[in-house]
C-alpha cells in the first residue's frame, strides 16, 4: 500500500509540474483514508485552484533539489581525531624517498599510499613538489627546502620538522599534531583547515599565511607560540595575527 501511495504521489507532483492532468489510479477499497486522500487531489488538480496548488508543490519540489545540491560542511581531514593507519612495509626499500605525484593533489591521488613513517629526510629539497596525502610518523624532516610544495590532506603528525622552509607551500587540511615546528617557516603558505593542536611552534615564522578563522583560533590557542624565528627575526605570536594576552 505504501508503495501504491508512493507512485500516485510521483505521478502526481510529475503532472502538476509538467501543468498536465494526472490520471490517479484508484486504491483498494480497505484504505478508505487513502482513496479520500486521492479524490482530493485528483479534484484539486481538475478544479479552479489547479494553479495553486502545481504552483506549491513547484516550490516545495525547488527547495528539495536546493537542499539536495549544496554541498554540506564537512569536518576537514586536519581537525580528524582519529585515524587508521596501515602496517609499515619496511621491505619497500624505495619507501623513504621524496616524490612528487604527477596525478595531482585535489583529492590527493595516488596509485599506492605515500607513506614516509620513520624516514630520515632531514635536509632534503621537493621544492614545488606534490606530497598530497603522504603519511608521517616519526619522520626526520629538519631544515627540509619545502618552498612552494603541496601537503594537502597530509598526515604529518609527530614528526620532526625543525627549520623546515614551507614558503609559498600548500598545506591545507593536514595536521601536524604531536611535531616540532620550531623554526620553521610558513610564510605566504595556505594554512587552511591545517591543525597545529600538541605540535611545538615555538619560532616559526607564519607571515602573511592564510590560516582560516577557526584555524587562527585554535593556533593562537597553542601555548609554544612564542619566540621569534632564527632567521628572519619575526616574532612567532604577531606573525600568525594572535592579540598576546594581558
Amino acid at each position: 500500500m505504501v508503495a501504491s501511495s508512493r507512485r500516485i504521489s510521483a505521478a502526481v507532483i510529475a503532472s502538476l509540474l509538467s501543468g498536465t492532468t494526472a490520471f490517479v489510479a484508484p486504491v483498494p477499497s480497505s484504505s478508505k483514508a487513502a482513496s479520500n486522500t486521492n479524490l482530493a487531489v485528483h479534484n484539486s488538480i481538475n478544479g479552479g485552484d489547479d494553479k495553486s496548488l502545481r504552483d506549491t508543490l513547484q516550490a516545495a519540489f525547488l527547495g528539495v533539489m536546493i537542499a539536495v545540491a549544496v554541498p554540506q560542511a564537512a569536518l576537514a581531514d586536519g581537525q580528524t581525531k582519529d585515524f587508521r593507519l596501515p602496517p609499515i612495509d619496511f621491505g619497500d626499500t624505495k619507501r623513504c624517498v621524496l616524490t612528487s605525484s604527477a596525478i595531482g593533489q585535489a583529492n590527493a591521488a595516488r596509485d599506492k599510499l605515500y607513506d614516509l613513517r620513520m624516514c630520515d629526510l632531514s635536509g632534503a629539497s621537493a621544492v614545488g613538489f606534490d606530497l598530497s596525502g603522504v603519511i608521517m610518523t616519526k619522520t626526520n624532516m629538519a631544515n627540509t627546502k619545502l618552498e612552494g610544495a603541496y601537503f594537502s590532506k597530509g598526515y604529518l603528525r609527530d614528526s620532526n620538522f625543525e627549520g623546515a622552509d614551507f614558503t609559498n607551500a600548500i598545506v591545507d587540511r593536514a595536521s601536524f599534531k604531536g611535531s616540532s615546528l620550531r623554526g620553521a617557516s610558513f610564510k605566504n603558505s595556505v594554512l587552511t583547515g591545517t591543525s597545529f593542536e600538541g605540535a611545538d611552534v615555538e619560532g616559526a615564522d607564519f607571515t602573511e599565511a592564510a590560516l582560516g578563522l577557526f584555524d587562527q583560533r585554535g593556533l593562537c590557542k597553542n601555548p609554544t607560540l612564542k619566540g621569534q624565528n632564527p632567521k628572519t627575526g619575526v616574532d612567532t605570536l604577531e606573525s600568525a595575527g594572535c592579540i598576546p594576552s594581558a
